[in-house]
């Protein structure tokens, strides 16, 4: 990936891991975050991290080696799924490190993520899997974000949070019949959470894409995408598009939860 040229640059990342001590990582995260004057949100608890900042590239590089290799997390942390996008100015406005019971909220303890997820695609795969005619196309983001992008022939759950999402499972989705699913997100968490739960329902071929919808934007040329619209990001820069390019829709209400 190369360097952006911007001066602000930001970094969404999350993983899955056993972080026990979490409660006692806050104040050393957030002390070493402040350090770096970076701002954005990062969520804590006994099943990973989840978080978006922004600052300065030297600054956002040395986070990012902090994370992967740094003894605050002991090298726990050696999965990240780490992407880095541009900002023409700083798209948040002060820095917080808040403890959580889930990094994303589902509400469901048999899904996790980490003893068994969906298969992972790549983007530059996502386009022949989600046109094989056997594949039933999930969008599994709330109804706001859906509004503003989605994938040609995705289904929309139609749900307020993420946490809805096991409910609309339950009513409309059927192991007997839908056989092969693809589903994807902003970013790609909420999809770990999702797909475990399916698997825990006994769904036979759960998909979903690597990286979510900011990685397929970044990867997959315009000419060849399938995606239609903006992706709604959470934070002032609203919304993204092809190259992870600011959509100039700024201005939008924002009213809604922030699940991701």
């Amino acid at each position: 990936m190369s360097e952006p040229h911007s001066a602000t640059k930001v970094a969404a990342f999350y993983q899955f891991a056993a972080l026990p001590d979490y409660r006692e990582l806050r104040e050393p995260l957030r002390a070493f975050c402040a350090g770096l004057t970076l701002k954005g949100s990062v969520l804590l608890a006994q099943e990973g991290i989840n978080g978006t900042l922004a600052g300065v590239p030297k600054a956002i590089d040395a986070l990012a080696h902090e994370l992967a290799h740094g003894d605050m997390f002991g090298g726990r942390l050696n999965n990240l799924e780490l992407k880095f996008s541009t900002a023409e100015a700083m798209p948040f406005g002060r820095l917080k490190v808040r403890l959580k019971k889930e990094i994303v909220t589902l509400g469901d303890a048999a899904a996790d993520p980490t003893r068994q997820v969906g298969t992972y695609v790549d983007a530059s795969e996502w386009n022949a899997l989600i046109s094989a005619p056997d594949t039933l196309l999930l969008d599994t983001r709330n109804a706001f974000e859906v509004a503003m992008g989605t994938f040609e022939g995705a289904v929309d759950p139609g749900i307020r949070s993420f946490g809805q999402f096991k409910d609309f499972a339950a009513e409309r989705l059927d192991p007997a019949r839908h056989r092969r699913i693809a589903m994807f997100c902003t970013g790609g968490i909420r999809c770990e959470k999702a797909s475990a739960h399916l698997l825990a329902r006994d769904f036979a071929e759960v998909y979903h894409l690597k990286g979510g919808i900011l990685r397929y934007l970044e990867e997959v040329p315009e000419a060849q995408s399938r995606w239609r619209g903006e992706c709604f990001v959470f934070d002032e820069r609203v919304a993204l598009g092809h190259g992870l390019q600011e959509s100039g829709l700024r201005e939008r209400n924002k009213d809604a939860a922030r699940d991701e």
